[in-house]
């Protein structure tokens, strides 16, 4: 099983900001809103807790700022058993900040700055290539530059590792990642996306799969 394999999670942490309200603000307007509260994000790093949760032996990559949000991150990580002794920071950019709005339907509105989540490039990659060589599985996901994830892909599959690929946020994708992956888990507007089949059921699921495959 996946489960019992060295997971090696490349990609973003963030810092969510959260704060409930009754309605989104209009342009330019100013609104009172109501609970606030923090917590630690990113996909990449919600990828490693929930590997790690589950019962993986996790290790996470990426880089942060040299700020309060990047070391709270990793020492959130680590104190879940999660192994960020290869974390980058990078100096001059900030941590990766998400600013969420939650209205009273459940709905939210993100904006995310993703800064030294977006400093994350090949060379960096090729400094841990000892770390990707003894995983089993390499864990992604698109919020760090799209040149790495696929330098990232070209090199472990040569290496033959199992790679999962969360193709969130939604993007298009480059021929040449696909025959470099070995799982793509896509929800409904990821598929749509990548394929321009709108997912209402499983006969469309299947036919979206159908193209992903190919």
């Amino acid at each position: 099983m996946i489960i019992n394999k060295k997971i090696l999670v490349i990609g973003s942490s963030n810092t969510d900001m959260v704060i409930k309200t009754d309605r989104f603000p209009l342009p330019g307007e100013t609104i009172l809103g109501g609970d606030f509260f923090m917590s630690m994000g990113g996909k990449g790093a919600n990828q490693a807790l929930a590997a790690k949760r589950l019962g993986g032996n996790v290790s996470f990559f990426g880089k942060v700022g040299k700020d309060l949000f990047g070391q709270r991150a990793m020492d959130y990580l680590k104190n879940e058993g999660v192994n960020v002794d290869y974390v980058k920071t990078d100096p001059k950019k900030h941590s990766g900040i998400a600013v969420i709005t939650v209205n009273n339907s459940g709905e939210n509105s993100i904006i995310v700055a993703d800064s030294s989540n977006n400093t994350l490039s090949p060379s960096d990659i090729i400094k841990i290539s000892n770390v990707i060589e003894s995983s089993d599985v390499i864990l992604l996901q698109l919020e760090i530059p799209l040149e790495t994830v696929n330098f990232i892909t070209e090199y472990a599959s040569e290496l033959n590792k199992t790679i999962i690929l969360n193709p969130a946020p939604a993007a298009v994708l480059p021929d040449r990642l696909y025959k470099n992956i070995s799982i793509i888990i896509p929800n409904e507007s990821e598929v749509e996306k990548l394929t321009g089949i709108s997912v209402k059921n499983e006969a469309s699921a299947m036919k979206a799969a159908s193209v992903l495959a190919k």
